[in-house]
Order: structure tokens, then sequence, then C-alpha cells
């Protein structure tokens, strides 16, 4: 047997946190204690177990997944320490989150995983089937929901400790902007990202750079950059053809700002950006030049209902579907609906809940309205608060007030501080981790 330092790699992004039913099923949380029949502990973290069967058969989904894709995979030995990596995290986190002393309750549980099945297009008895025809028992399915949970609340509460934002740079952020140093512009950009792992040999990094030049030679050569990013890509957007989404520069890497900000809409930048995740191929997609102090908010209506013993989530769930085949029908109206049958203080006002500014609603409702056009309305959308039918009135964008834009920046601080201190987090926890790595038994 043999201890070992947790590799220092990020295995999580701060703008990509949603549960997936598919990294679900693959089992966020912990092995058990002990392994069974022909099976081996290949490693022990903490009080947790990470044994053979479970690393081969993550090897075996990687490659499965690589193979839909037409990804490209590192030789089997690097591969298999990768994944034996990835699995090591998440039993550091999920150890942490379960001795913090956080605890997530049975109804909070209960709407998550109602949420899961909603997200998946899926009603409770179907997520079952889906899930027994992977080999996967709810009730491990449930716990692995609940790690989770535990894990991005302790996340949010430790690494928010640990950011500190002065009056000083507020001023600072704010006078920038009003000078005009980047201020305004916004910023669409994809990207085809080539990781590299910490600590690479020198032909690894070569090896990535030459897949990554190949990449940038094919799109710049007239390949369509979404499929290219979808096949070759290790970024979490790659499924959306590599695409970020409109960022105000200030909340993007100066190096990708820098990169791009002298491109054209569609323009493919000419050269590889090494950073410390990889080598990226980067497109800039769209732009927009707004005001320092301006930002877009939204005009939205909704009908809520809360679950409870008498109103499962299945029963709010096809009700609020009617909703809204009534609604596009011409059945009834939004507002008359809302006033009916909102359990929501806005009931009265038939749904309307105002002028809003990213960041107010809780992230399930704010990702539903940002899919919305304008007069769209939403399938129900499952919160801690309860199942929500939306629909999108009007966007506008708006000057903010001293008080709001001195928000704004410390929000923008605390943003861009999130991932160092993000990194500082996982490094102490790394450092106090028990990591025990085992030899195959002779």
């Amino acid at each position: 047997a043999r201890r070992t330092p947790l590799s220092r790699r990020m295995t999580d992004s701060r703008f990509a946190r949603r549960i997936a039913l598919a990294a679900l099923v693959l089992g966020l949380a912990a092995g058990r204690a002990f392994a069974q029949g022909g099976d081996y502990i290949v490693a022990v973290v903490n009080q947790e177990v990470v044994t053979a069967a479970e690393l081969e058969q993550r090897i075996a989904q990687v490659r499965d997944d690589a193979s839909r894709s037409h990804t490209p995979l590192p030789p089997a030995g690097v591969l298999r320490q990768q994944v034996l990596d990835t699995l090591i995290d998440e039993r550091v986190l999920v150890t942490n989150a379960r001795d913090s002393g956080v605890r997530i309750d049975e109804t909070e549980l209960d709407r998550a995983v109602a949420n899961i099945a909603a997200q998946n297009q899926l009603t409770l008895p179907q997520l079952r089937d889906r899930l027994r025809s992977e080999g996967v028992e709810f009730v491990k399915f449930r716990d692995n929901v609940k790690d989770k949970m535990l894990v991005e609340r302790v996340r949010e509460r430790e690494v928010a400790s640990r950011i500190q934002i002065s009056d000083a740079e507020i001023d600072a952020l704010i006078e920038q902007r009003r000078s005009g140093a980047g201020a305004g512009a916004q910023y669409d950009i994809a990207q085809i990202l080539v990781s590299v792992p910490d600590g690479a040999s020198i032909a690894v990094v070569s090896e990535r750079r030459e897949r990554a030049l190949a990449a940038l030679r094919r799109v710049r050569g007239g390949e369509d950059f979404a499929t290219v990013a979808r096949e070759i890509s290790d970024d979490g957007n790659r499924a959306k053809g590599g695409e970020v989404g409109m960022r105000a520069a200030d909340r993007l890497p100066d190096v990708f700002v820098k990169a791009v900000h002298l491109l054209k809409v569609g323009d493919i930048a000419p050269d590889l950006l090494r950073s410390g995740a990889g080598f990226h191929v980067l497109k800039l997609v769209d732009r927009k030049d707004i005001g320092a102090f301006t930002v877009q908010q939204v005009h939205t209506r909704h009908i809520l209902l809360r679950l409870s013993a008498e109103l499962t989530a299945e029963a709010a769930t096809r009700r609020l579907e009617q909703f809204k085949r009534d609604i596009l029908t011409g059945k009834t109206t939004f507002e008359q609906l809302a006033r009916v049958n909102s359990e929501d203080s806005s009931a009265a006002q038939g749904g309307d809940l105002g002028w809003t500014s990213a960041g107010q609603f809780v992230p399930e409702f704010e990702d539903a309205i940002s899919r919305l056009d304008v007069g769209g309305i939403s399938d129900p959308v499952v919160t801690r608060f309860g199942i929500h039918l939306i629909q999108l009135v009007e966007r506008r964008e708006t000057t903010l007030d001293r008080k709001q834009q001195r928000e704004q920046a410390r929000n923008i601080l605390r943003e861009k501080k999130f991932e160092d201190a993000y990194v500082d987090w996982l490094r102490d926890l790394h450092g106090q981790a028990y990591i025990e790595l085992r030899d195959p038994p002779q």
C-alpha cells in the first residue's frame, strides 16, 4: 500500500452545476466499506473506499461516451489514473460535506429528485424505470442526490467565507468601468478545450497541443466549429458546440478577452490560447457593447403550486401542463389562472413579478427564463418553493443607480475571486484528507 497526495486539478465548474441524470447514474457518492466477491479496494479516502470494479465501470462509461462523441482518449494507463483521480476527488468532497454538520431534509431531497425527473422530461415512475434499466437502485440514487446537494451547499458556504472584498476594490472597479477600460463589452465566445493534466510530461503537453492545433486547422479550414467542439472539446459546454454564452468582459478570463476583442463576429482566433486548463481554440460568436452600468432585466409572471401530501409533484406538473395548453389554445389567460390557482403572494396581480435583474431568482427559475422568448411560457419548473409555470413578458436594458452599481461591482469581484478561492479550498481539503492507494492483491 502507498499513500499519495490528491491531484490538484479542479473537478467542477461554477458555471455548470446542474445535477445531470447521467452523472448521478454513474454515482457521485462514496463506495461501500468492503469490496465484495472478487473485487478489491484500489484506494481508501478518509473513511470511504474506491473499488476496482467501480473504477473499471467508470472507465467503461468514459470510453462509451468518447466513442459516441468521437472524442480521442489518452493511453489506457493515463486514462485509468485520470478516472481514479476523479473518483478520489469525489470521495474527498463528499466525506468533507458529510462531516460538515450541514443537513438536507427529506422535503428538500424529494424536490431535488422531482427536479431531476422534470429536467430529463420524465415522471418519477419513468425515472425509477430508467435507473433500474441502468442497474441503479433508487435508494442509492437518492443518496447520491443528497450527497451532491451537501457538496454544493458546503462549497458555497466555505468558498464564500474565503472571499474578502474591500470598499477600495469596489471603488477601483467602478472607476475602471466609468473610464471605459473594457467597460460595456459583452462577448459570446465558443471554445474547443484540449485539457492538459497538472504535472503533465513534455510528451503529454506536446500531444495535447498537436490535438488542439489539428482542431484549429479544421475549423479555420471551414469545418463547423460546433461539430468539431462536440467531437474534441473537454469543456463542459461541448454539448452546446462549445458556446459559453453572452458574458460581460469583466466576467471572463482576461486572456480570453485579449484573444477575441479585436475579432469580428464569427471569426476564429488565429492562434491557440494556452491557459492553466490546457489549449483553447476560440471563436467570437457575438459581441454587444452597452453602457458601463447597464444591465438586462426581465419582466415575468408565474403560477406557483406548492407540494404537499395532497398535491404530489406529478399531479402538480400535470395540472400546470394543462394550464399551459389552455393558455396556448386561448381558453383562458395566464393572469386569470394565476389569480385563481397560484399559491404565491403575486396571485392577486395575476402572477406578475415585475422587473428583476439577474440573481434575484433561484437558479432553476432563472435558467427557465433565459430559454424563453418574449411571450413564451415554460414547461413546469421545480424549485425549492414548489412547481412553477413561468411567462416572460418583456426584456429591457436599464441603468443602475449608485447603490446598485456598488452591489454589481461587489458581485463581479466575488465571481472573479470565486475560482481561486475554490482551488485554495480544494487544496486544503486535499492536504487534510487521508488517501491510500492499494496495489492489486497477489
